[in-house]
């Protein structure tokens, strides 16, 4: 078949398979537990933050550097609202500091098993991790994240500060806030990437992980960007009171990790996009999910064509009988007929027409080809690598039903020649 893009086709397949998955893995219920669960670790980080700011504050005394990275880590974590809001107090006791740290430890653990769970429900799996990796990951994770998070933090608030004072002239300047914004942005894109490609058990491809992190880090700026403009923290405080902070907060949060999980699940989307397609194709869309908008976003099929398509002239051999070949068909347009050698001569078993599926039985047996398949008239075919025919089973159960039922008919039709 002639090779053309189907770009728009494909990206819109995608998007609506990670919708519906998104939807039917109930992925808001896992961003509302880990949205509760970083509001857990929120707060012994801020107040870790504290003890980082007044530790850096002595320094500060004897040292320009240090005040400019203090004038930062005030300016990029807002310790001067969060203070004002109660969320740190504005001297910590040590007594206070390990507190903060055992809770920390403890809601980073739920936290990260959150995630986990949602990327089990997102990457399905059977394996499962080492019960002391599985204890030992978050103590490790979050100490991680926050000291990376803070020193990206730093160095981006030093550069804006900078930038602010005019102190290396003005394009030089303009370079720094430049400078400053994509370090964030690449502070933010390394963490989420980091989660897509290493937290699944199946590790994804790093560059398609690498884009939906991408994509996932866009959102998230656009995203806050939004919140903060047409949101105010003050609005909460004056309905909610003392926990408008918190409440802020967790609403944001949780809109942070709906944009994180629907990105995870398109990352998983693009390696069954082909298989929805395809479900949706031998079935019919009805049979596979029919409602009207399935319908449309899967109602062609010339993007299959392009990539699995195959045109085969009358009287040409699709299968050979005795060959190792395991590829499966999927008769797309024409007519087939089925021939056995029976008694060192060719017998007919029949004739399929377009809508079946066939030599899926190579494969499933681990066998040579038993028959052969031979073009009727001119027909157009789908050849199915044995690697798709595995996930189509493991991924439509109707498909899998109607594959054992074909199989078992298609068996008996042939016992039932050689028997004659």
């Amino acid at each position: 078949m002639q090779k053309k893009p189907y770009l728009s086709d494909w990206l819109i397949q995608v998007l609506y398979t990670a919708w519906r998955s998104f939807m039917s893995n109930e992925l808001q219920n896992h961003a509302a537990a880990t949205a509760f669960y970083f509001l857990l670790s929120a707060a012994p980080m801020a107040l870790l933050v504290s003890y980082a700011s007044q530790a850096l504050a002595l320094v500060a005394e004897t040292s320009n550097l240090a005040t400019i990275l203090l004038a930062a880590f005030y300016d990029q974590f807002h310790l001067d609202r969060l203070m004002a809001m109660g969320f740190i107090p504005s001297s910590a006791r040590v007594s206070a500091g390990g507190i903060g740290v055992l809770t920390l430890v403890l809601s980073s653990r739920g936290l990260v098993n959150a995630v986990h769970s949602a990327f089990r429900v997102i990457f399905p799996d059977g394996a499962r991790r080492r019960l002391v990796t599985s204890w030992l990951l978050p103590l490790v994770i979050i100490p991680a994240v926050f000291s990376l998070v803070v020193l990206a933090f730093l160095a981006q608030g030093a550069l804006t500060f900078l930038a602010e004072f005019d102190i290396l002239g003005g394009y030089r300047n303009a370079l720094l806030k430049s400078a400053s914004t994509l370090l964030s942005l690449a502070a933010i894109w390394g963490l989420i990437f980091t989660a897509y490609w290493r937290l699944p058990l199946k590790s994804p491809g790093i560059r398609p992980a690498m884009l939906l992190a991408g994509l996932c880090t866009l959102t998230l700026a656009v995203l806050f960007a939004g919140f903060g403009r047409f949101f105010n923290i003050e609005q909460y405080r004056s309905l909610y009171g003392a926990l408008g902070g918190v409440v802020f907060v967790l609403i944001g949060s949780y809109f942070a990790c709906l944009a994180f999980y629907f990105w995870a699940q398109c990352l998983e989307a693009l390696a069954k996009v082909d298989v929805a397609a395809l479900e949706n194709l031998v079935l019919g869309l009805k049979a596979a999910n029919g409602n009207r908008l399935n319908a449309l976003v899967f109602g062609r099929g010339d993007r299959l064509l392009a990539k699995f398509g195959r045109r085969f002239a009358a009287g040409e051999v699709l299968i050979r009988e005795g060959d190792d070949g395991q590829e499966a068909f999927y008769l797309y347009s024409g007519q087939v007929e089925l021939f056995k050698s029976t008694t060192g001569r060719p017998h007919k078993l029949g004739e399929m027409e377009a809508g079946e599926l066939f030599g899926e039985m190579a494969y499933l047996l681990k066998e040579k080809r038993s028959a052969s398949v031979i073009a009727k008239t001119e027909t157009v075919a789908l050849v199915l690598p044995p690697t798709m025919l595995e996930a189509l089973m493991r991924f439509s159960a109707p498909l899998s039903r109607r594959i054992v039922a074909t199989l078992s008919q298609r068996l008996r039709r042939m016992n039932q020649a050689s028997a004659g």
